[in-house]
This record gives C-alpha cells, structure tokens and sequence, in this order.
C-alpha cells in the first residue's frame, strides 16, 4: 500500500470517504476494523508505510478526532460577494457545513498567505488581506483547533516588517492565531512521488507535519506566471524558490502535489492587474470583494482566473495540474455555490 500522510487521511474522510479508507487501511495491516471507531483518525508521518505500522502506532494515533463528512450537497466551489471579508469567508465556509468540515478538533492547522513584501499594505492587492486571515483563524478556532499558525517566506525587506506592513500580524493576533518566522533550520528534504519534473525540494518542515494546510492566496498579476494563485502561492513555503522557474508551471504542479492544501481560500476583495508580483500603483488594482473558497485547489485557481479575463487552459499551472489528477478545471462541469452578502 502506498504511503499515506495524517492530512491526507483527514482529507479523505472529510470528502466522504473516511469510514471506507479506514478499512482499507486497517486491512491492508492486518487489522479488524473493530478495534478503531469509525471517526477515528491516523497520524502518520509521510515516512511511515502501511506495512511497517504496528497495531500500537495505528491506535496512538487515533488522538484527533477527524471532521465529519461534507454534505451530499456540498458544491465543488463557493464563490462570496459582499464588502465585508469575514462575513464573506464565514459564508463560503458554510456552503461546505462550516469549517469544522476541514478542520478536525485539536487539529494544528496552518495558514499560507501571500504576504511577498514590505513596501505596501494591502489596500495595493500584493498580499493578502489581513481581514481574510482573521477570519480563518477564527473559524478554525471555532471548529476546536488547538494551534493556529500563520507563516510566510517575504522576499521583499524582513519577514517582521512584512507581517506587521500587510496588517496580517495584528488581524492574526486579534483573532487569537500566532504569527511564525520560517528560520532556514526548519526546512527538510522532502520527495516528491507525484512530480512530474521536480522530484525533490527543500520545504518547510512544519507545514509538512500540520494536520491541515489553508492557502490564502491573494489573486493577481504575476510576470513570469501570468497569475498568482493558490498554487503559485505554494512557492512561499519552499527553501529554493528560484529553481522552480525553469519549467515553471510543471513545477508549481509537482509542489501541489506535496503540499495539496485541505482547504484554498482566494482573496479577490482586491485584485491586482497589472504589474505583479510585487505592485505599488493603486491604478493596477481593481476592487472585487469576492472570496473563492474550495477543498479542490485547481478548481478555486480555475474560477479565479476568470476573473482576469483567462480562462484555466491559459495558465500553464493549472493544465499541469489537471492532467496531474490533482483536482479539475472543467468549470462548466462543476457546482458552483454564488452568494451575495
């Protein structure tokens, strides 16, 4: 049996999946399913085989309990309009059942946004806006996480600055999250099976060992990408950034596949349009006040790139990925929530 990581299992069962996993799981290790209820969850490191875990380690690891299956109803895609980002976050979330649909109790949690550099605050759409990263923090404390965490890697003036110019820091605080530096020690070699052309790369180590991953991109311009979205987004929590540029949307691909967010969330309550990454001219931004929220990554960059005037074949990424098998781009073929505040 192939190896199977904590996030992974937790996001199987969060599509539905998770009593019919188990017992796959536990048959594959010569266990009766008997012995673990139906709600239980593994935590296994991605070092860890089916075939090399005792009955000791599968029971040590039942200590979180996993969310609870999404509705039937559940859209592949929620997309929130309205002036106020919380209000619109929590909106989203609730076409899924809430966040407690991705976010296990006692669950340590990780969110990713955008916050690339110093020199602007969010009102000129180069980082995420911070009213967004307050509300998933809160959201996920709600759902009875035991640690929310919010990370970076800015490449613009010090990680300090950045999370305190973004207003990110004082949002996070406020909503009871904990901003964290990403030191060089922190980042491990990690494989990657699925990848295509990129088969190893430097990633930080935590977010490898989080039980849920939340990537908080803000849409834009990129100048090399074309966009910046959920998966471009991804490079920030690599060591060796610049090597993903050769072959840059394969590789943006082969990263999805490591990290593959629980859940994508993209900030468009303003966008940039020109002059990305790093912007500076509020001529370049254009105000949507709109939320894209979706447990499928590629689905949530597809809608996102619409808003652009693109349509998903257009980004290179996005076609990677979904001939990757790493979630689906055929929009038409999707359901699509639409709410307005």
């Amino acid at each position: 049996m192939s190896q199977i990581s904590r996030r992974q299992f937790l996001r199987m069962f969060a599509a539905g999946s998770g009593a019919l996993t188990l017992q796959q799981f536990l048959a594959a290790c010569g266990l009766k399913p008997s012995n673990l209820t139906p709600s239980a969850t593994m935590q296994l490191s991605p070092t860890h085989t089916a075939q090399a875990t005792t009955h000791a380690e599968i029971e040590a690891a039942t200590s979180t309990t996993a969310p609870t299956a999404m509705p039937v109803s559940a859209p592949h895609l929620a997309v929130a309009r309205g002036s106020d980002p919380e209000t619109i976050v929590r909106r989203a979330l609730a076409a899924f059942g809430g966040m407690e649909k991705f976010v296990p109790k006692d669950a340590r949690v990780i969110i990713k946004p955008n916050i690339c550099v110093a020199y602007h605050t969010y009102e000129y759409a180069a980082t995420t806006n911070p009213w967004v990263v307050g509300a998933l923090v809160k959201t996920c404390l709600e759902a009875g996480a035991r640690s929310v965490q919010v990370l970076d890697y800015p490449f613009g003036g010090t990680p300090q600055e950045a999370y305190t110019k973004s207003g990110i820091e004082e949002q996070v605080a406020a909503a009871g999250g904990e901003m964290i530096f990403m030191p060089d020690f922190k980042f491990v070699s990690a494989d990657i099976p699925q990848g295509v052309d990129l088969k190893k790369t430097q990633a930080f180590g935590d977010v490898l060992q989080a039980d849920v991953l939340i990537d908080v991109p803000i849409a834009k311009h990129h100048s090399l990408a074309r966009l910046t979205l959920g998966m471009k987004n991804l490079m920030g929590i690599i060591k060796n950034r610049s090597s993903i540029h050769a072959n840059l949307g394969q590789r943006i691909a082969d990263l999805t596949s490591l990290f593959h967010p629980t859940l994508t969330v993209i900030d468009a309550m303003r966008i940039l349009m020109d002059n990305g990454p790093t912007g500076g001219d509020l001529n370049d931004v254009k105000q949507m006040d709109t939320v894209i929220v979706s447990p499928d990554i590629v689905a949530a960059d597809s809608f996102a790139a619409t808003l652009f005037g693109l349509s998903p074949e257009e980004l290179d990424y996005i076609r990677a990925a979904s001939a990757m098998g790493l979630g689906r781009s055929d929009l038409n073929n999707l359901k699509i929530e639409e709410i307005a505040q």
